[in-house]
């Protein structure tokens, strides 16, 4: 018989984590123009893994996991699950720098996975040994905030000591410091920030500037050739902003007023369609002429292209983050504590900055990339500025019962 579980994902949910898999964020890779999947499609034996029957949610009121040994003293290793092309890596690609300078300085051997394809499939994995109080045989994870926050809310991820997290506290970007799934950053810390912007081919919308959901909804001279995100998240957000509405305080009627806006749009045909990680090839062509774009593809684009331009709206962008988790019973947590704060030095931080080219959490990172590329240090798609961490938004948690809803919503409007 299976057991209740709030957190239980419905078919809705499911339907748009397929979506954002094979076509949306989850499909692209970490620094080409497709950022996240070496696998493509998710399996429905990993999607199953998800609602699985039999399995107790483990939900803990403190949202904490139960403590367990720490054999950091004893056992000089540390487990580090993460994404494909989200550490630097030498030229011949025999080494990755970070992590080796790591491993001289502390003693500790570094065991590193690139066994990360997708959020979806990953917590298909290590989900049983998690709810079963076991060990997922990994110290540290780097997972996308909406799954970093369902972990934390079963109890699954150990809360870190702030006494070995130096660097990493004084250091975070105040953008990052406090997400409402984990306030004040007590299981968490982001390895990487990922923006959405506008982008536009300059040679297609003739030279004119696109910077406003608004121009991309109205503006006739791009009609038919406009593009949305299949990710609920953005294109939702991004409108809501727009509207004069918080991303991160919003009613149900605020998110209708946004599909509404967005129906219009289609409706009238403004919007020439709702798009994966595709929108790259039609922005280079310009078969679109504007779109709503995540900031790893336009700093790609934009080195091939020299017509595709960004502009951050006045009303603000979307925030979102992939983040560093110690899974409950992980057997090296202190370990897996002095990595983290590791990658939160300065001069570490711009070295894998400059490497993977999404945005750096690590406040004060600046001048530390100028001495490897002065470039680099001046896109602020990589080191944001002041200005354009004052129009940062993230878009807050959902409720099961809210993310079931809204996604209906939405895939009926994108007709996905």
């Amino acid at each position: 018989m299976e057991q209740l579980d709030p957190d239980r994902l419905s078919a809705v949910q499911l339907a748009a984590m397929r979506r954002s898999l094979t076509s949306g964020r989850g499909a692209l890779t970490r620094r080409s123009l497709l950022r996240a999947s070496g696998i493509g499609a998710l399996t429905l034996g990993g999607l199953s893994a998800l609602t699985s029957c039999g399995i107790p949610p483990a939900r803990r009121e403190s949202g904490a996991a139960a403590a367990s040994a720490d054999h950091s003293d004893q056992e000089k290793e540390l487990n580090f699950s993460n994404w494909t092309e989200y550490m630097d890596t030498s030229e011949d690609e025999k080494s990755r720098p970070t992590l080796e300078e790591f491993g001289k300085r502390t003693g500790i051997e570094v065991k590193y996975s690139e066994d990360i394809n997708d959020n979806v499939e990953f917590f298909g994995k290590i989900r049983p040994q998690l709810a079963a109080g076991q060990d997922t045989g990994r110290d540290l994870i780097v997972v996308t905030d909406w799954l970093a926050a369902r972990i934390i809310r079963l109890g699954w991820a150990q809360k870190l000591d702030p006494s070995r997290l130096p660097h990493a506290y004084a250091n975070l970007s105040p953008q990052f410091r406090s997400p409402d799934w984990d306030p004040g950053r007590s299981y968490s810390y982001p390895w990487t920030g990922i923006s959405t912007v506008i982008a536009y081919n300059s040679k297609a919308t003739e030279g004119r500037k696109v910077d406003s959901v608004t121009q991309l909804l109205d503006d006739p001279s791009l009609k038919g050739r406009v593009g949305f995100l299949t990710e609920m998240r953005d294109s939702v957000g991004m409108t809501l902003l727009d509207q004069g509405k918080d991303p991160a305080n919003f009613t149900t009627a605020d998110f209708d007023g946004a599909i509404g806006r967005l129906q219009k749009g289609v409706d009238t045909k403004q919007i020439r369609r709702f798009t994966g990680n595709d929108y790259t090839a039609d922005l280079d062509k310009g078969d679109l002429a504007a779109c709503l774009a995540w900031a790893g593809d336009v700093i790609q684009l934009q080195a091939g292209n020299p017509d595709i331009k960004y502009a951050v709206p006045a009303a603000g962008y979307i925030t979102s983050s992939d983040n560093l988790l110690v899974p409950a019973q992980a057997r090296h947590k202190a370990n897996a504590e002095r990595l983290i704060d590791y990658y939160y030095e300065l001069p570490v931080a711009a070295r894998l900055a400059a490497f993977i080219s999404y945005v750096c959490p690590v406040d004060g990172v600046k001048d530390e990339l100028a001495k490897i590329d002065p470039a680099l240090a001046e896109n602020t798609l990589i080191v944001p500025d002041k200005a354009m961490t004052a129009k940062s938004h993230a878009f807050r948690s959902l409720s099961s019962e809210e993310e079931t809803a809204y996604e209906e919503k939405f895939t009926k409007l994108i007709g996905a």
